[in-house]
């Protein structure tokens, strides 16, 4: 009796952990942090939950959009987004082009949005 349940045991502990290991390589937040170790675009959204930030890394900067819902001629959607970084200094090397690949990307998922940027990405549009 006490095998069994020894084995039982080992079984659901080697369920467990398989569970907890796609738990873990499934989660976007970890994929969030490799983009931004390699540097790569990610954009991190629950587009289902409005008052939720989303996050955006690109050549190794976080971006974080605070999004604003509003009315539209069909329906309340998201109308205002604002996006700023934490870290300017992560910054270096990104481009006027970037920041408008990074709209772009922003654009596809809130078509009626209006974009701001906020200090010290919006200095460099009003260059």
């Amino acid at each position: 009796m006490v095998v069994i349940l020894f084995r039982l045991l080992i079984i659901f502990a080697i369920i467990f952990f398989i569970y907890s290991a796609y738990k873990y390589i499934v989660n976007p937040k970890r994929k969030l942090e490799i983009a931004q170790e390699n540097k790569t675009f990610y954009f991190y959204d629950d587009e289902n939950n409005v008052k939720k930030n989303f996050l955006i890394t690109y050549k190794g900067a976080l971006f974080e959009g605070e999004k604003y819902l509003g009315t539209t001629e069909q329906a309340f959607e998201v109308v205002t987004i604002t996006v700023w970084t934490k870290h300017p200094d992560l910054l270096k090397g990104i481009s006027r082009e970037d920041l408008y690949f990074i709209e772009k990307e922003i654009l596809i998922k809130y078509p009626h949005a209006k974009i701001e940027w906020r200090h010290p990405i919006k200095n460099i549009f009003c260059d």
